[in-house]
């Protein structure tokens, strides 16, 4: 049995606005399935995609608060050129500038039209092949705790551990990397951008939310109702969703 990440799930209070920004920065395409706005690659609605994790844009009556988010997206350049040339039509796009105690770095951080923080990184080796997001970064406390259940919550391949940084990917070798990026930053209010991770075909969810569960995942109350996905959050809070098969 294993689960695999399918979306990150962004709130906010104009979806369609915020869904269209995300898929002129990436290069893809808003669909409207139902409430939410859902961007993806372009030629269609497949869902899941087969390679990347896509955004689903989730409309609520709450703005963000000034609180950094603890999940955020990274978007891959292929040259300085590139790299400025995306972060000029990001801001064209509606995009700002955001100062989260970066200092002086080679990446640019700005924020979406909603305040969501993501960083603009300069041209990596390492992302060459990831497609635009180079990685969906989360902040933690402990990487090499965080490796461990999320080695287990996924079938992603471990790429690297150390006290400071974890990264898992697809063990296709394709698509974006999960990184988990040691923070002082502790919770103070509700997740603004999470993951929704998706059984295979034939698994049974329930028994994928309990073996969640005996790793160390918390069930998670945001007022959902009977809904036909389940909200967790990990040994250090982050939420997530595990999402029924369609």
């Amino acid at each position: 049995m294993a689960l695999r990440p399918v979306q990150v799930n962004i709130k906010a209070l104009d979806s369609l606005a915020v869904g269209r920004f995300w898929a002129e920065a990436l290069g893809w395409s808003v669909y409207r399935p139902g409430v939410t706005t859902y961007v993806g690659p372009v030629g269609g609605p497949v869902w899941p995609d087969p390679v990347a994790v896509c955004v689903d844009v989730v409309p609520v009556p709450e703005a963000k608060t000034t609180t950094k988010n603890r999940v955020h997206l990274d978007l891959a350049t292929t040259s300085a050129a590139h790299q400025a040339e995306l972060v000029a039509r990001l801001q064209d796009l509606g995009a700002t500038p955001a100062d989260v105690g970066q200092g002086d770095v080679p990446w640019t951080v700005l924020a979406d039209p909603e305040g969501n923080e993501f960083c603009v990184l300069e041209p990596r080796e390492i992302y060459r092949d990831t497609g635009p997001i180079a990685a969906v970064v989360v902040d933690c406390a402990d990487p090499r705790a965080m490796a461990r259940f999320w080695g287990e919550a996924v079938d992603w391949t471990l790429h690297e551990v150390t006290d400071d940084h974890a990264a898992l990917r697809s063990a296709k070798g394709v698509g974006p990397y999960l990184e988990f990026l040691r923070a002082p930053d502790v919770k103070t209010v509700p997740d603004r951008v999470h993951l929704d991770l998706l059984p295979y075909p034939g698994d049974d969810k329930a028994a994928e939310v309990a073996r969640l569960r005996a790793l160390g995942a918390t069930d998670l109350d945001v007022g959902q109702g009977d809904v036909p996905w389940t909200c967790l959050t990990d040994p250090e809070d982050h939420e997530f969703c595990v999402l029924a098969p369609s």
